[in-house]
């Protein structure tokens, strides 16, 4: 196993045995995924990896070919599965590596990554991120292009332009210009097109970049 698999198995695995833990009204919180509770996002991580071509083309159909569509409506559908079935699920793709065709290794590590943050900040249960994982998530996300981006609401680029991004907790900079500083898990959450407070972000650049995200 190469040491990238080895990221994506570890945060699989990491995020199934945290979800384990959960007792029944955690399930039903709403995530940072607008319109998503915690078991709907645990639900996509699930069985979107485990999806083949013609599965995948039936639902981009029934979406009517809209990508957050399709995502949304499959994540609830699959949720109504249970807990026991997606906890299952997730392992087995930890096990087996799944990812949805045509994706990089690198896509299911960022998935994994970010949606566990999707799950436990509004749980107030985070932990640091893995500081293996973080930058080559938060370098995918500064380069990444359409129509990928169509799922993070647009190019993280346009927000960041003559910027320079620091961590505070972690080695990772990002940019050129005035500097904007904040924890990896802050950083990643503007990065994906996710909230921040304002108090979250430091640095001479801090407020044109939350100018730029309302």
């Amino acid at each position: 196993m190469g040491e990238l698999a080895a990221l994506v198995r570890a945060q699989r695995l990491n995020l199934a045995d945290f979800l384990e833990g959960l007792a029944p009204d955690d399930w039903a919180v709403p995530s940072l995924c607008a319109g998503w509770t915690v078991r709907d996002v645990a639900a996509h991580l699930a069985w979107a990896p485990a999806q083949r071509p013609p599965q995948l083309l039936r639902l981009l159909v029934r979406s009517g070919f809209r990508v957050n569509r399709l995502s949304a409506d499959a994540a609830r559908r699959w949720a109504e599965r249970g807990r026991d079935a997606i906890l299952a699920q997730l392992r087995a793709n930890a096990a087996s590596g799944a990812r949805p065709p045509g994706t990089p290794e690198v896509a299911a590590l960022a998935d994994a990554v970010v949606h566990a943050l999707d799950i436990r900040r509004p749980l107030g249960r985070t932990t640091p991120l893995d500081p293996a994982a973080f930058p080559i998530v938060a370098d995918l996300f500064t380069t990444m292009r359409w129509p990928l981006t169509i799922t993070i609401g647009g190019h993280a680029r346009t927000a960041i332009r003559g910027l320079r991004l620091v961590t505070s907790d972690l080695p990772w900079s990002h940019g050129e210009g005035p500097e904007v500083r904040a924890s990896a898990e802050s950083l990643l959450l503007v990065l994906t097109g996710r909230p921040v407070a304002d108090g979250e972000l430091s640095g001479p650049g801090a407020s044109t970049l939350l100018a730029r995200l309302r």
